[in-house]
């Protein structure tokens, strides 16, 4: 099988980047379950763009840069946020209908930003981007999409991509691409406590260590302050919106947690909030108050969160919210430039995948999506087709089947991958528990995965997530200081 573009993943970076793509050639989007199960769905709040005359790109630069620790690439975040405003009104373009008021688009604020500058639709900004942006790609005669097709690994000779080998219909198959695109989000399902999917499992950048491209950054996991605190995989996302209109973090006696803990107490950056919330709790529950606001204004601003707190007898009007930090975004990946172009020939990648430098060693509110639009906006100016595809020789491995004994031991191996990811690459960390105990753990599991002969989208991820643990782990022993999201203890 072969195609000009072949974009592994379905979030807003694959799918802006492949109507950009159908206008110089064919493109084949494959997705691991349907084409709107991505991280994007979930994206809850909004996207950060310089919107109002008030704002300027100095802010939301300075902004970003202090949320990231100065760790952050500054050619990368200046080009992003110069481009923020322009991928905004792409969006409406396409028809993405975010909230306005007076005709001019309606702004909130999030934790670390000085200024408004969050465009939303409610609390849903995700799906309703995800929604448009899918409804754009099923109209358009050059793009092709294959679900349920798991991505095992690129197919690489020498320094040159030219595709992947998937499984597809219960069969593993080579698909020959001009142009491979990693487009394949994040890692939170590597995790016990996650906001994200269960398809977080980091292919992409297992693909990516496995292939050899270079990684930066992947030690920075953002913990969300606010998840849901119910006995529920993924755990559901109180959006930071909530507290930009008002809500405040409460102890169980009451008292303000963020007061005297950072200048903008409530809205200082995720990784000081999630700390302050991960040690409170450690002899008490933590709340989110909103209960100054009224039925109608929740109903309003959060339909979805406010019906999903009623299905667990939660009155955002009335009652406390329970929360707890959980792992949300990795904030490294992948290297790329300025185009998304990785150290292998014809091989891209953008979205959460990767390490453009914007975030550095922690995310700003609402500068993922906004991420993955600008990057994959860009990079089609740099493409370029060649007439014939070369088609190497590559070995297929064994396919088993998903009830085997095999499979069954690949999915508990998944499950201690969390717990030692939790326990050694949580909120707070230890350099030595993570040299003397998680990762000789995380390399049994290697060793045991390795006597594993054969494959299916089961085994495969736990090895992704076996890859991508030890990575990480090796990453934050190497980083000796607290910085961002790595906190030493």
């Amino acid at each position: 099988m072969q195609t000009d573009f072949l974009i592994i993943g379905s979030g807003i970076s694959g799918l802006n980047f492949a109507l950009n793509a159908a206008k110089k050639g064919k493109v084949l989007i494959i997705t691991k379950k349907k084409l709107i199960d991505s991280n994007t769905n979930y994206a809850q709040g909004g996207i950060a763009a310089v919107l109002d005359k008030t704002d300027n790109y100095k802010k939301h630069i300075k902004d970003t840069l202090e949320a990231g620790s100065y760790h952050n690439n500054k050619k990368a975040v200046e080009f992003m946020v110069k481009n923020s405003t322009a991928a905004i009104y792409r969006l409406v373009d396409l028809g993405v209908e975010f909230a306005k008021e007076n005709g001019k688009l309606k702004l909130t604020k999030e934790g670390g930003h000085q200024k408004k500058r969050i465009a939303y639709v409610g609390d849903y900004t995700g799906k309703e981007i995800e929604r448009i942006l899918v409804k754009r790609i099923k109209e358009h005669p050059n793009i092709k999409i294959f679900e349920d097709t798991f991505a095992l690994k690129l197919i690489v000779k020498g320094k040159n991509c030219y595709g992947s080998q998937v499984i597809r219909n219960n069969k593993i198959d080579n698909i020959f691409a001009h142009q491979t695109i990693l487009a394949t989000g994040g890692i939170g399902a590597l995790f016990e406590h996650t906001t994200n999917p269960t398809i977080a499992t980091g292919d992409g950048i297992a693909m990516g260590i496995t292939a050899k491209c270079k990684l930066k950054d992947i030690e920075f996991i953002q913990f969300h302050p606010t998840a849901l605190d119910k006995n529920i995989k993924p755990k559901f996302l109180v959006s930071e919106t909530v507290r930009g209109e008002g809500a405040k973090i409460i102890t169980e006696d009451g008292k303000k947690l963020m007061k005297n803990k950072h200048r903008l107490r409530d809205l200082a950056p995720r990784d000081i909030v999630a700390r302050e919330i991960y040690k409170a709790q450690q002899s008490e529950q933590v709340y989110l108050d909103i209960r100054h606001k009224k039925t109608a204004f929740l109903k309003k601003r959060f339909p979805k969160i406010y019906q999903k707190l009623k299905s667990y007898k939660i009155d955002m009007a009335k009652d406390l919210i329970p929360v707890t930090p959980a792992a949300h975004y990795i904030c490294g990946g992948i290297v790329t430039d300025l185009f998304g172009r990785t150290r292998l020939k014809n091989l891209y990648a953008f979205g959460e995948v990767t390490c453009t430098g914007v975030h550095g060693a922690n995310r700003l509110a609402s500068n993922s999506l906004l991420e993955a639009l600008v990057f994959s906006n860009q990079i089609i100016k740099k493409l370029k087709l060649k007439n014939e595809l070369k088609i190497p020789a590559i070995k297929k491995e064994k396919l088993i089947s998903t009830n085997s004994q095999k499979t069954k031991e690949a999915t508990k191996l998944k499950q201690e991958i969390k717990k030692i990811m939790w326990k050694y690459a949580g909120i707070i960390r230890n350099r030595k528990t993570i040299k003397k105990e998680g990762l000789p753990q995380i390399k049994n599991i290697i060793k045991e995965l390795e006597k594993i002969f054969g494959t299916n989208q089961e085994i495969a991820e736990s090895r992704n997530m076996a890859i991508v643990g030890k990575s990480i782990l090796k990453a934050a022993y190497k980083r000796k200081t607290s910085i961002g999201c790595h906190f030493l203890q």
